[in-house]
């Protein structure tokens, strides 16, 4: 089955419902971008009437997150993954529509063929940054994805 941005819209309904009720949507999934998109609604305010931290974090990490279920499930082996560390700067309070891109598809390819040649785990840090309707970044986001090929059993 192709990840697709409607697909992975489904399945935060389904596995991840804290996203999807708080508008973290996923707008465009290529094979090196990833924009997902979240709008700062009521429901995920905090109390200074800007976007909640977490809630950017959600977008940020699907952000990089998907471009790397994309690249594993294209490479067609049986590969986990898990965020080992991460970090986050806020530069502006998030108001409005705020986009979160990831466009490091080419690292991950890189760490995913690493993997698999030398059947050693990988870590790979990728970077989302959220950016508002007036082109200014809010916040920026660094994740650390650890990718192990599994062995067969």
């Amino acid at each position: 089955m192709k990840i697709t941005p409607s697909k992975l819209n489904t399945f935060l309904l389904f596995k991840l419902p804290a996203a999807y009720l708080t508008g973290v949507r996923t707008k465009t999934l290529t094979d090196s971008t990833c924009i997902v998109s979240v709008k700062h609604r009521w429901i995920n305010q905090n109390p200074f009437k800007s976007m909640f931290w977490a809630v950017q974090g959600m977008a940020a990490e699907l952000t990089t997150g998907a471009l790397v279920m994309k690249k594993i499930k294209e490479s067609g082996k049986n590969i986990s993954m898990l965020v080992a560390n991460n970090n986050a700067s806020f530069t502006k309070k998030a108001t409005g529509r705020i986009k979160f891109t990831c466009d490091e598809g080419l690292k991950i390819n890189e760490a995913i063929d690493k993997a698999i040649k030398t059947g050693e785990g990988q870590t790979v840090w990728l970077n989302a940054n959220g950016i508002n309707e007036e082109g200014i970044q809010v916040s920026s986001f660094n994740f650390e994805w650890t990718l192990k090929v599994k062995s067969k059993q």
